[in-house]
């Protein structure tokens, strides 16, 4: 608990009694005009601008966003939390004062050499101490209850906004389908990149090298001599090795069978073994997680692997796959020259495939390094 959250939300607490007394004066003024339709307007402009002011003062000293709805809605949340606030505020400050006078009477007798004995009765003990000592005790316990008090009125001022002004069941449901429906388009998106990668891929390697091999075996078999014959067909059959190198390497970048077949960590020390730099994998998962969840967990990992490789010039690249009760992670670190632009085509690509499953993604490259890309998941994957 850091001494700046007790701190500012002091300050918020304080800042919401005040603002809670001008807001009972207001919120009646605009309560009983209401029903004039002349002043119906005007009224309402102040229960939103009323609103508004509560959500900076949350979002300033609470670091609490709110989305607020108009209407009976904000006049609720303003005359409870009116009354919340004017209680708990001046609650607070007479805690304050009074912790703090108990302190200063408490020092004031001990550095004065004034103190008095003052005996102490409990069940079966008989003590005699100061009562400088003892206003230094009430006042520590008396802040330290305020200071709890601080921190649980906080809690419920944020509780208090998400009733009243977070979004109705309606609103919950048009983002979701909005998000549904971004991020559906979005693994089309991704689809449709990975085929013109493997289009790609097999226009400029494999394609490539079953034309060099037809050539080959073509001028072998029209060469009167044996002897180059011979060396055409040596050839020939070592650009046949070089061509199934290259199609099994198209078939593992596409999707490893070691995934299905082994799982989620051996296709990773297939992807540290294939890579020309050192790959650290630290594999934290105690289970298998499901199919999908485990195939976007690989293409995370080996992409960001094959970034820092291609692009970041790294020279040692960390693989971390983690779980917690709900969510499994992977993150890829690596000491290179970063810059790493998020919303390029491979880790865009990846940020839908993370986004379609209700996951998240995070990108941190600062120029001059080092770059750290994480995605974090559902352990569950969510129901078409």
């Amino acid at each position: 608990m850091s001494g700046n959250r007790i701190a500012r939300a002091l300050v918020g607490v304080l800042v919401g009694a005040v603002l809670g007394l001008a807001e009972v004066v207001l919120l009646c003024v605009a309560l009983l005009v209401h029903p004039v339709p002349a002043v119906r307007p005007a009224a309402d402009r102040v229960v939103n601008r009323l609103t508004a002011l509560e959500r900076a003062r949350l979002a300033t000293w609470f670091g609490h966003e709110t989305t607020g709805r108009p209407g009976r809605a904000g006049r609720g949340y303003l005359a409870v939390r009116a009354l919340f606030g004017l209680v708990s505020g001046y609650g607070c400050a007479a805690g304050l004062f009074l912790g703090g006078l108990l302190l200063f009477g408490g020092l004031w007798s001990l550095a004065g050499g004034r103190a008095r004995a003052v005996p102490v009765n409990l069940p079966g003990v008989r003590l005699v101490t100061s009562d400088g000592i003892l206003g230094l005790a009430g006042g520590t316990v008396v802040l330290a209850l305020t200071v709890l008090g601080i921190l649980a009125a906080g809690a419920v001022e944020r509780r208090l906004a998400d009733h009243f002004l977070g979004p109705d069941t309606r609103e919950l449901m048009r983002r979701r389908i909005a998000e549904l429906t971004a991020t559906r388009s979005g693994v089309v998106r991704a689809v449709d990149d990975e085929r013109r990668r493997i289009e790609r891929d097999l226009h400029d390697g494999v394609q490539q090298r079953g034309v060099a091999l037809a050539m080959l075996l073509g001028r072998a078999r029209g060469n009167p001599d044996s002897a180059r014959t011979a060396a055409l067909v040596e050839e020939a059959y070592a650009e046949s090795r070089r061509l199934l190198d290259e199609l099994r390497s198209v078939a593992w970048r596409i999707y490893p069978t070691a995934l299905d077949e082994l799982g989620l960590r051996a296709a990773l020390a297939g992807v540290a073994e294939r890579t020309q730099v050192p790959v650290t994998v630290h594999y934290g998962l105690v289970g298998r997680p499901a199919s999908a969840i485990e195939t976007v967990l690989y293409f995370v990992a080996r992409e960001a692997v094959t970034n820092a490789v291609k692009h970041a010039e790294a020279r040692e690249i960390l693989v971390v796959v983690a779980e917690d009760e709900r969510t499994v992670s992977v993150a890829v670190s690596d000491d290179g020259v970063g810059g790493a632009d998020p919303s390029g085509g491979g880790l865009s690509g990846l940020a839908r495939r993370v986004l379609a499953l209700d996951g998240t993604f995070d990108v941190h490259s600062p120029q001059g390094g080092p770059t750290r890309v994480v995605a974090t998941l559902p352990k569950d994957a969510p129901c078409d």
